[in-house]
């Protein structure tokens, strides 16, 4: 026969695990309740991109080139940048650096507003307190689009050249 004592550690043992499993279940309860707000906000953020989605660089770039008529290559040598990138950036999400998409907006002689939409599509814009860039909008505004012509503008500044060098 067991005695008093066992009884009462059986208990406290039994207690201490049903203690326990009631925690684990009431985590996993509030895990479960944490998916399904997941869920919810995984829609959301999902219907939020599809409403907000801007075309990609790739894609803002080639209506630009389709507008101009110029052929690819014109475009790519104008900007000073090789048939490999260039074929790059056609054939998949390559995200260039932003010299590479601003080469490319000159190349094209995109107005200001046309080459902040090509800079925002590729996740990047002009600041207008960076002397660099506003080098590069002065040159824009003024249609100075030669890339020799602006590697000079950014050397006046004592500024590294586009592309290139001068």
């Amino acid at each position: 026969m067991l005695d008093e004592k066992i009884f009462i550690e059986m208990q406290e043992y039994v207690q201490s695990h049903l203690d326990r499993l009631e925690f684990v279940l009431s985590e996993a309860i509030s895990i479960e309740s944490e998916i399904i707000l997941d869920d919810k906000h995984q829609n959301e953020l999902e219907d939020f991109i599809k409403t907000n989605r801007k075309p990609l660089f790739n894609q803002v770039l080639f209506s630009f080139i389709e507008k101009t008529g110029a052929s690819d290559p014109e475009i790519y040598n104008k900007a000073g940048i090789d048939r490999k990138l260039f074929s790059k950036i056609r054939n998949s999400n390559y995200r260039p650096g932003k010299n590479t998409v601003i080469a490319l907006a000159l190349a094209l002689e995109l107005n200001i507003e046309e080459t902040d939409s090509l800079l925002s599509s590729a996740g990047y814009s002009l600041s207008d307190s960076d002397t660099y860039d506003l080098v590069l909008q002065f040159c824009l505004e003024k249609k100075i689009y030669t890339i020799h012509d602006v590697n000079q503008a950014l050397d006046y500044f004592s500024l590294k050249p586009l592309i290139g060098s001068l």
